[in-house]
């Protein structure tokens, strides 16, 4: 198949949906279909890539950041990545567009598809979708809500990557996405599961209000008296406060500041690592509990609904009501029971065949073909 991916994030720019657009695209490249993805650019990156079978082509966006995007930076998207898209699908033809992000990214599908007769399918991750993160996006769905009805109505397929999301969709729009969970390459290195003298907890993501760091820290500060070490992978908008909060805590000692990392890096880090801790206010399904699976890392995250698909209460991890003295509790016993502790991350590495990349990106090439053919 020839498939046009569009995805208004695509790493390096954007968390963790566009690094699900990433590893899609790279997969069903490499079994042979032929993948050009259209995404936002920055000053910054090259208008073209080639990047493990996928060409890679960004048209101008005025996006500042590459790990933050404002609702006037959405419509700056579309507004010049409408004839770009229009463009490339009248020379190249693709058989079938996968549009991740209903919004903003399906505005731009939807048109194109119906101009064309080109059949487009969604992938929604979580802020597209009414409900997902309210803080953010309410006022903004109340406001396009018309517009997006017919975004789903008319896309050929629908997919969600969890069944919160699948959930959120369905009661906004009477759709029934399918669900793919999101998924990694299994991890092919060993686990050691020997315990460490102070245990290793990271959190992996983009430092903001949705992932709520400085409530992990408010947690760690009242267990700083038992042995661990807390290292934070990622950046954004509240890390300058997050390491002043750190200091007047007394726990910055205890803290690596990693900022973003490579794959391979990441990877490294968590092989190491015994904790994920997740003190989020909302998820869809977040590839670093997913990738924390895939290394034998237990989880101790939100008891919120995105967060259902991946722990299993006992199993391979501990769900923590949205307070300090919640995420303190859980830490303490894990940390004080070190045979439970290890009993929950090999659990994590026995749960990550259900988040196998290969199985996930066997239902997306089924979905787009199916999708193909209603051109």
């Amino acid at each position: 198949m020839k498939i046009l991916v569009l995805c208004y994030e695509y790493p390096p720019v954007g968390g963790g949906g566009g690094r699900v657009a990433e590893k899609v695209a790279e997969e069903l490249a490499r079994r042979g279909h032929e993948v050009r993805v259209l995404t936002a650019g920055l000053k910054h990156l090259p208008k073209r890539e080639e990047r493990s079978g996928v060409t890679i082509l960004r048209a101008e966006s005025f996006r500042q950041k590459e790990d933050t995007c404002s609702v006037p930076e959405m419509g700056l998207y579309l507004l010049t990545n409408f004839w770009p898209t229009l463009q490339l699908a009248q020379t190249w033809r693709p058989d079938v567009i996968h549009a991740h992000f209903a919004v903003p990214t399906g505005v731009i599908a939807m048109p194109v598809g119906k101009l064309l007769g080109i059949p487009y399918v969604l992938t929604a991750h979580l802020g597209d979708v009414p409900g997902g993160v309210p803080e953010q996006t309410e006022h903004l769905f109340r406001l396009i809500n018309p517009v997006a009805k017919h975004i789903w109505s008319g896309a050929a397929r629908t997919t969600a990557v969890s069944s919160h999301v699948a959930t959120l969709a369905a009661r906004a729009y009477q759709v029934t996405p399918e669900i793919i969970l999101n998924g990694v390459k299994r991890n092919t290195l060993p686990v050691d599961f020997s315990e460490k003298a102070a245990p290793k907890i990271v959190m992996l993501g983009r430092l903001s209000v949705q992932k709520n760091p400085l409530l992990a820290l408010e947690a760690l500060a009242q267990i700083k008296e038992l042995p661990w070490s807390f290292e934070v992978i990622g950046e954004g908008p509240l890390g300058a406060e997050a390491r002043e909060k750190a200091a007047e805590l007394g726990i910055a000692d205890r803290i690596i500041w990693r900022g973003w990392l490579s794959a391979g890096e990441v990877s490294q880090s968590l092989l190491q690592a015994d904790i994920l801790l997740m003190t989020s206010l909302h998820e869809g399904l977040p590839m670093a509990a997913v990738e924390a699976l895939q290394h034998g890392v237990a989880i101790v995250g939100s008891c919120i609904p995105g967060l259902a698909d991946v722990i299993l209460e006992g199993k391979n991890g501990t769900f923590c009501d949205l307070t300090a003295e919640s995420f303190a509790q859980s830490l303490r016993k894990l940390l004080e029971d070190r045979p439970s502790l290890t009993k929950l991350r090999q659990g994590s590495l026995e749960r990550s065949a259900e988040f196998d990349l290969d199985r996930q990106v066997d239902t997306y090439v089924r979905v787009l073909q199916i999708a193909s053919q209603k051109s």
